[in-house]
């Protein structure tokens, strides 16, 4: 719905960021002109980075340890060792078995778990305070002692192949893999993190034992920290339990760049729907790009927002689609960008053609002042609230060095996007839209929604 002006001029989208903005200073500690650094940060003697966000009156200590451990490490012909390898690393070590694991956390109500992403692994915990001892004793644990058990890892391949057969009955995730096939081809990042049905059941224990000996390393590692915690008593309690962790392990190497579409593509898939599913786009930008904020902003108001220019126009006046959206997803080794949405079948190509046309206006036609400074209100604004649980601190931290943003990122990022102007959104779109460049994939019942098998 298009914003209505509030008395002496101001929006609803002005009233969110001030709002929010008075939600980070006191998340901040209520002294924005003297606020402190988000976390302090020490390389540990292992290479391991160790981020610590000291929060005192908070009796939680939440960690998370990321590795350079993800699935674009994935044997080419075996995807899925990361994503399982990730799973059963809390499945026994040599000093508890999986049950016990299980039993100690919830005695003293903490959480923990492992999973795996495109790029990075991940153990993440939540423990009182008083815990953090025993957080920190099976953090190391599965980290330098993980047995991998036969036993156990022949019950998770059918938990993991079950997961992905639920995936297939899902219509958007099938458009979405489907997308992601016809944009990357043959780089990791074309492929599911879960793996195949095919992949899956060809992975044996030697596998994730390989896996884990090359990328579960303290030098691929960083390890946030946010609670009642010191720094140099952290340091002292890692010291005692991460000694064995040595490095070694495999060199990071970056996988060749996919190649961009030379011509659009498109791949159908029939079934009994009533409402197709579709993903169009193709190649987008890295994290590192230095035109990121200026895509940001360019993104939101063409598909990024309930306000957007293609929910406007798809959904508000047109209604053919609940939900509808576009994204610049920017991983480590590659990016990329992608409208989503689901409508009727006999609507599936003009909703396309429009999706088409609001990104050819965007490139043609320059954004209105107002619409690009509510645009740049609302992230600006909104950014507080990725800050407003230590949960969110520590993914955050996670993100900043993984990406290497500086711990000063938080005071930059409203500065960064405040600075993007009509121009740059019109040189952006320009330079990363392709309309006549993309890849199609849609779900549907395809004689209804007139596409061709």
């Amino acid at each position: 719905m298009r914003s209505q002006r509030t008395r002496r001029g101001s929006s609803p989208v002005t009233a969110a960021v001030f709002l929010l903005t008075v939600g980070l200073w006191l998340f901040c500690g209520g002294r924005p002109s003297q606020a402190a650094p988000l976390a302090q940060r020490e390389v540990l003697p292992s290479g391991t980075v160790l981020l610590v966000a000291e929060r005192p009156a908070v009796p939680i200590v939440a960690a998370t340890l990321t590795l350079q451990a993800g699935a674009v490490f994935d044997p080419p012909a075996k995807p899925g060792v990361a994503n399982l390898t990730a799973i059963m690393l809390s499945q026994g070590t040599t000093t508890r078995t999986a049950p016990q694991i299980s039993e100690a956390i919830e005695f003293v109500g903490g959480s923990l778990r492992v999973e795996s992403g495109t790029d990075t692994a991940r153990l993440s915990f939540s423990f009182l305070s008083k815990d953090l001892d025993l957080a920190l004793d099976l953090m190391a644990d599965l980290l330098i002692h993980p047995t991998f058990p036969s036993v156990e890892l022949a019950k998770k391949i059918p938990e993991v192949l079950a997961s992905i057969k639920r995936n297939q009955e899902d219509p958007g995730t099938v458009s979405y893999e489907a997308f992601m096939a016809l944009v990357y081809g043959s780089h990791p990042y074309g492929r599911p993190t879960e793996g195949t049905e095919a992949s899956v059941p060809t992975i044996t224990r030697d596998d994730l034992v390989a896996f884990y000996q090359a990328y579960y390393r303290p030098t691929r590692a960083i390890l946030a920290v946010v609670g009642d915690v010191r720094m140099t008593d952290l340091k002292q309690r890692l010291a005692a339990r991460l000694g064995g962790w040595t490095p070694g392990g495999s060199p990071v190497v970056a996988p060749a760049p996919p190649a961009p579409l030379a011509k659009q593509v498109t791949k159908t898939i029939q079934r009994e729907v009533t409402q197709a599913a579709i993903t169009c786009g193709h190649l987008g930008i890295t994290r590192d790009n230095p035109d990121y904020y200026a895509v940001s902003v360019m993104n939101y108001l063409l598909g990024g927002g309930m306000s957007s220019r293609l929910s406007q126009t798809i959904r508000e006046e047109k209604g053919w689609a609940y939900d509808v959206g576009s994204a610049f997803r920017s991983g480590k080794y590659a990016g990329d960008f992608s409208v989503t949405m689901q409508t009727k079948n006999a609507v599936a190509r003009d909703a396309v053609a429009a999706a088409l046309a609001e990104i050819r206006r965007i490139r043609d036609q320059p954004v209105a002042d107002q619409e690009l400074a509510d645009a740049k209100a609302y992230l600006t604004g909104s950014f507080p609230l990725r800050l407003d649980t230590s949960a969110k601190v520590v993914g955050v931290l996670s993100f900043i060095e993984q990406h290497n943003l500086g711990l000063d990122y938080v005071e930059r990022y409203p500065a960064l996007i405040t600075a993007v102007t009509a121009a740059d959104v019109q040189r952006v779109a320009q330079t990363y839209l392709h309309p006549d460049t993309y890849a199609l994939a849609v779900v549907a019942d395809l004689t209804k929604a007139k596409f061709t098998p």
